[in-house]
């Protein structure tokens, strides 16, 4: 629509090269909330990594966020959080030589393994170090497949603090350990009635929310919030492959509950301070205003904090390209390639923004900011967004990588590089890694 496009590209704001020192001030309007989403249309794009990662500087140094959490697993991002935050017990770089812990090796390894979040990392520890304790930013990871890795650091943590029920865990979780390296087989276990370990992951978790108090006693307030961070993770990841083999919809919707659960824990943990989410689109962007809300009945994290904490408080940042290059597996399991990424669609909510002739802008989509006409504009028009995730196949694009989409209520902003470049990956060849199908559904199948 010609009146469309006119008014999309009179609202833009362009923005400058990201290693601009003026980048990120682009973004001070947007600031302010207690949780600030900021999501990225695929897990591969190194303009998305470091655009966000531009932001987050400036929101830690200019705004007072003091919580990165981000799509990956507890105790993985746990061991950077000890490492960035100069925390006692196990740390780890990314991509560092000397590693206590090796973090993110399952695949995606290329999704956090990226020099573009190495550079992050290092500078929230130089930044750290020079701050006391209860002002340095920390490292966080919401997501739930590392169930084997969070039984490990539950049993271990009770070893300090309470040794017969580090016992008692033990055997509670025994019922998990035959599936802890093939957790998709559990859920296939428990569908033909073979196995279900539900009773025991739950007395296991009320035992040690029981305890709280005790416990936080006993030793540093951080570690009793992990312990019970990995033990409500064990409890998720337990329905999750379950619930894989009843309904995608329904492991969808419990996958991202917990994520935004666990963001709960910590907003809660640490009360009064400020959350910045990294997540990819599908996940941060508000679910209701997609075909996956509308059409499959998936909510996600973006749509969670708007209904639980309040509008108000919430702010979502969405990122897009037209073409370029990503880094991405055709299947579960292949080793990275970093393909071509095909133009953008004619229905589509990237040609839009590629035909405005920008290379990189910001679009302000909130109510109270946006020109009436190019709300009302937007909300007429039926077009489609790309989600890429690990998986991209250009062959399937349509059925594969776009969804429906109202992008002035699914996004409060939206972030545009019309030419993009694949993430810098730390290593190509991929560890073997039992299919978690939340890392590419709904899109790439």
């Amino acid at each position: 629509m010609p009146q469309l496009q006119e008014l999309f590209n009179s609202a833009v704001q362009p923005l400058p090269a990201i290693e601009d020192k003026g980048f990120a001030s682009h973004f001070d309007t947007f600031a302010g909330s207690q949780v600030i989403l900021l999501g990225d249309g695929s897990h591969g794009t190194s303009e998305f990594y470091s655009a966000r990662a531009e932001i987050t500087k400036r929101l830690i140094e200019r705004h007072g966020y003091t919580m990165v959490a981000v799509e990956a697993d507890w105790p993985d991002a746990e061991a950077i959080d000890r490492y960035v935050r100069l925390r006692p017990g196990p740390k780890a770089q990314i991509g560092g030589k000397a590693k206590q812990y090796e973090p993110f090796n399952r695949f995606p390894t290329w999704m956090w393994r990226n020099a573009e979040m190495q550079q992050l990392v290092e500078w929230m520890r130089d930044r750290n170090q020079d701050l006391p304790p209860e002002q340095r930013a920390g490292f966080y990871g919401l997501d739930l497949y590392s169930m084997g890795a969070s039984i490990r650091a539950v049993i271990e943590y009770l070893e300090k603090v309470d040794r017969p029920t580090a016992k008692q865990a033990r055997q509670r979780y025994g019922c998990l350990e035959p599936w802890v390296d093939e957790p998709t087989s559990y859920g296939l276990a428990s569908l033909r009635g073979m196995k279900d370990c539900e009773a025991p992951v739950m007395k296991m978790l009320g035992e040690l929310l029981e305890k709280r108090l005790e416990y936080a006693s006993l030793q540093d307030g951080d570690e009793y919030h992990s312990g019970e961070q990995n033990a409500h993770l064990v409890r998720d990841a337990e329905r999750y492959y379950k619930s894989m083999y009843y309904s995608s919809a329904s492991s969808w919707n419990l996958r991202d509950t917990h994520m935004f659960e666990t963001l709960e824990r910590l907003l809660k943990h640490n009360e009064g301070e400020k959350a910045i989410v990294w997540a990819h689109n599908s996940h941060v962007g508000d679910a209701r205003y997609t075909s996956m809300g509308y059409r499959r009945n998936e909510l996600n994290i973006g749509q969670l904090c708007r209904e639980r904490l309040g509008g108000e408080n919430v702010t979502i940042l969405g990122c897009g390209t037209h073409t370029g290059t990503v880094a991405a597996a055709h299947e579960w399991d292949d080793d990275m390639e970093v393909m071509s990424v095909r133009p953008s669609r004619d229905d589509s909510w990237e040609i839009v923004s590629h035909d405005t002739g920008v290379p990189s802008f910001v679009l302000d989509l909130r109510k109270d900011r946006i020109d009436p006409a190019l709300r009302a504009a937007i909300a007429a028009e039926q077009r489609l967004e790309r989600f890429i995730g690990v998986i991209y196949r250009p062959d399937t694009e349509r059925v594969s990588h776009y969804s429906q989409a109202f992008l002035h209520k699914q996004f409060d902003g939206y972030i545009w590089f019309d030419r993009t470049q694949a993430v810098k990956p730390l290593e190509v060849i991929q560890p073997e890694t039992p299919l978690g199908k939340g890392e590419t559904y709904p899109f790439g199948l």
